[in-house]
């Protein structure tokens, strides 16, 4: 049983900027246990033995090849990771399937495969289904035996989902409803035996769920589109033409499907940035062996403080993002536990965990997803010609990683989504932004009180944190106070907000990973994640005060703007290093272990 003070301890989503966060309140890459390490190799053993070898048999769509791989996944296990052991999965915890996520991350259009079956495809059912629709469909799909999509997408809706035309009405006899329609860019049409279709009945507001078979009288498919990317990956527009489905395949309740769309989307967003993050991680070490490998003017690329700075900059971002992400989702996974503990059974404390963590997911979407497409371009450019040659692996990872900032919801709505949503939760009252807000506000008519020397690096580099945290309260409080309900409309102010949060949230997550690390082992073999850390918080520094600024400036004037752009300096300063050699001695760890080792 929790007690009162561990309760009141428990930080809710969002709250990260107005609070100060321990490091022993968070769980850092390094506490992995041995069975949950042996998950993700059993997976990572999946992807260098039946996906690296055919990556262009894959991405040639080579007809039932990647039905295929999804059973050898399914006869391993590694579709029902998350499905409960009486319906036929592993039964495991969510950290343990971000876990697995990752290792997965490395299999280009295959984890875009696996990722809409196991997620988008399974869990609508495994989460709001009945328990007859549960036992008819859970089984199966978690063995692959069926696979799996979800039909939300239509031409004219794209980010607003819930303005989609497709229609279900109710036949005479009551039995049946009659679905017209049509859906676009659905990730495994080509093959899935279960479809789970968003449409309005009569003229309902919000759209409802069913569950449809892929032999359904009426359905239809346009042939596989033509990609970027993720070519290998199925993609089809799917019509429905007068379809009959059975009302007991109504998913949930009516009117309810945007509620399980928002849900569903929360628990897609966190996995993308696990995904991402092994993608990440995978891009990382191909390109140290070929800065190794490659010579030029008689040494190794890797001896130049140019390919050096890049490699450096790639490590430091991804190390920030895996702190990021795995510190989410322990917040996560102890809301679940939580609510089981309160008598909530398990699938409904699942998305209501999720959920309460909804703008994190958001702004990790966000952060992984352009950490991967920063890694992935700089390592074409440390390749070369050869990155840009469809021969090296180096050449598909630029290719497919494009299509992450525009999954799960584009980033520009994740980042409007991730301010919108801690505004409602300061709101509602689940979050304290007012007060904090207005003492910052003080803060800035009063003298600066610079305190103490920090007594050590870490108490030091917290002070930053809180620095930038004042900073985006600064900004949020004067434009929310200024522009009042006009700033919903104001998306450039709200895109420099979320850019400033997802980086304090970044760098805090890598602080706190570096600080209990320390504690652990000793800070000597912390040396490597304080480097990053300083690295890493320079970077934000900078992002965070080039937005703040621009925010700043596209409201506020006069005395007021020059106050807080004072302010703004004051708030993202941060200690003088020499970073290049801070970023030489993070690559030379990359250099010779001859991969990406943390």
């Amino acid at each position: 049983m929790e007690t009162t003070e561990q309760k009141k301890k428990a930080i809710t989503g969002g709250e990260f900027l107005v609070r100060d966060v321990e490091a022993n309140e968070i769980f850092i890459p390094e506490e992995w246990t041995e069975e949950q390490l042996m998950m993700k190799q059993t997976c990572a053993d999946f992807v260098n033995q039946h996906i690296v070898p055919n990556l262009d048999r894959i991405d040639a769509m080579e007809e039932g090849l990647m039905p295929s791989l999804l059973d050898k996944a399914g006869e391993l296990g590694m579709l029902g990771i998350s499905v409960p052991e009486d319906l036929g999965g592993m039964g495991m915890d969510f950290k343990t399937s971000m876990l697995c996520t990752e290792a997965l991350g490395e299999a280009h259009s295959f984890s875009v495969a696996y990722g809409a079956h196991t997620g988008i495809g399974t869990l609508p059912i495994l989460y709001y289904g009945n328990e007859e629709q549960k036992k008819k469909y859970i089984p199966k799909l978690a063995t692959g035996e069926w696979k799996a999509c979800y039909c939300l997408t239509e031409p004219g809706s794209g980010s607003d989902a819930n303005s989609g035309k497709t229609s279900a009405k109710l036949s005479e006899d009551g039995k049946h409803y009659i679905i017209n329609g049509q859906k676009m860019w659905i990730t495994n049409g080509g093959f899935a035996d279960v479809l789970t279709v968003f449409a309005k009945i009569d003229d309902d507001e919000n759209l409802s769920a069913f569950i449809l078979d892929r032999d359904m009288e009426g359905i239809s498919f346009n042939p596989e589109e033509k990609k970027m990317g993720i070519k290998g990956s199925s993609t089809r527009q799917v019509f429905f033409n007068n379809v009959k489905v059975p009302v007991e395949n109504q998913l949930y309740e009516r009117g309810k499907g945007f509620k399980i769309a928002v849900n569903i989307l929360n628990v897609g967003r966190i996995k993308l940035a696990g995904g991402v993050l092994g993608g990440a991680k995978g891009v990382i070490t191909e390109a140290v062996k070929y800065a190794n490998e490659r010579e030029q003017f008689g040494r190794p690329i890797s001896k130049y403080g140019a390919i050096r700075e890049k490699l450096a900059k790639m490590a430091i971002r991804v190390f920030a993002l895996e702190s990021a992400t795995y510190r989410a989702t322990q917040n996560i996974e102890d809301e679940i536990n939580h609510l089981v503990a309160g008598g909530m059974e398990k699938g409904e404390a699942t998305l209501k965990g999720i959920a309460s963590y909804a703008p994190e997911c958001a702004m990790l979407k966000v952060h992984g997803s352009e950490v991967l497409d920063y890694v992935v371009d700089e390592g074409v450019q440390i390749y070369g010609g050869m990155g840009y040659s469809a021969e090296t692996r180096m050449e598909r990872s630029y290719r497919d990683s494009r299509i992450n900032r525009i999954f799960e919801g584009t980033n520009e709505i994740n980042r409007m989504l991730t301010v919108d949503m801690i505004l409602k939760k300061a709101m509602n009252g689940e979050v304290d932004l007012m007060g904090p807000a207005q003492a910052v506000a003080n803060d800035l008519m009063s003298i600066p009180d610079f305190g103490d020397a920090p007594a050590n690096v870490f108490e030091q580099y917290h002070g930053y944190i809180k620095n930038f945290k004042k900073a985006i309260l600064m900004v949020a409080g004067a434009a929310a106070q200024k522009l009042m309900m006009q700033l919903a409309k104001e998306q450039e102010i709200l895109l420099s907000i979320a850019d400033m949060a997802i980086q304090t949230y970044a760098a805090e997550s890598l602080l706190l990973r570096a600080q209990k690390y320390a504690d652990m082992k000793g800070e000597a073999a912390a040396e490597a994640h304080i480097e990053m850390m300083k690295a890493f918080t320079y970077e934000a520094g900078e992002v965070i005060g080039q937005s703040g600024r621009e925010a700043l400036m596209s409201f506020a004037e006069g005395d007021e703007l020059r106050m807080m752009m004072t302010g703004m300096k004051r708030f993202t300063k941060t200690d003088m290093i020499n970073i290049k050699e801070v970023r030489r001695s993070v690559a030379a760890r990359l250099i010779e272990v001859d991969k990406y080792p943390w």
